[in-house]
């Protein structure tokens, strides 16, 4: 996969500024935060596919939480070598949005790429309802990564595939 890399410190640092981003959203607005960002396995996290991955999610969450009435406190999007992100305080019930971003991750054409968490406002992730399948055997996704069935080269390969053949204007 074609992009500048990055290093385990680089990826620590990035979660670290996320947690305090999420943090920082809780405690002014009282409100849950979504965290959006891509499932990219390996060193590159982010390049132009990608991006237009994430832009075509991003158009995805919004235009849903538009029909939801739910309002934006604040957002903050974050493009950089650890990925595409974007950050959103939310007026409007952690389940409901929970609802919102898990049928966004389980019909939009690359929504298993997805990485969308909600965080309620006592600081807890709220859990999927169900286990996220492997995009490449199907089976339990956790159970997939815990035990590197597959490498990081077969991961990136289904991606790009996904990628070209996915439709980016959802």
């Amino acid at each position: 996969m074609q992009g500048e890399q990055v290093i385990l410190t680089d990826m620590l640092l990035c979660r670290e500024r996320r947690a305090q981003i999420q943090d920082t959203f809780l405690s002014q607005y009282h409100c849950p935060v979504i965290s959006f960002c891509m499932n990219i396995p390996g060193p590159v996290k982010t390049n132009e596919q990608i991006r237009a991955a994430f832009e075509s999610g991003k158009t995805a969450l919004l235009t849903r939480l538009e029909q939801s009435s739910a309002e934006i406190k604040n957002f903050l999007e974050i493009h950089e070598k650890t990925g595409d992100e974007l950050l959103l305080s939310i007026d409007c019930p952690a389940e409901k949005i929970k609802d919102i971003i898990t049928e966004i991750e389980e019909t939009h054409p690359i929504g298993r790429l997805f990485d969308m968490d909600v965080i309620d406002t006592d600081g807890q992730k709220l859990s999927r309802p169900s286990y996220r399948k492997c995009i490449i055997c199907g089976c339990q996704a956790q159970e997939c990564a815990r035990t590197r069935k597959h490498t990081v080269e077969e991961m990136q390969a289904k991606i790009e595939e996904m990628l070209k053949k996915g439709d980016l204007k959802c």
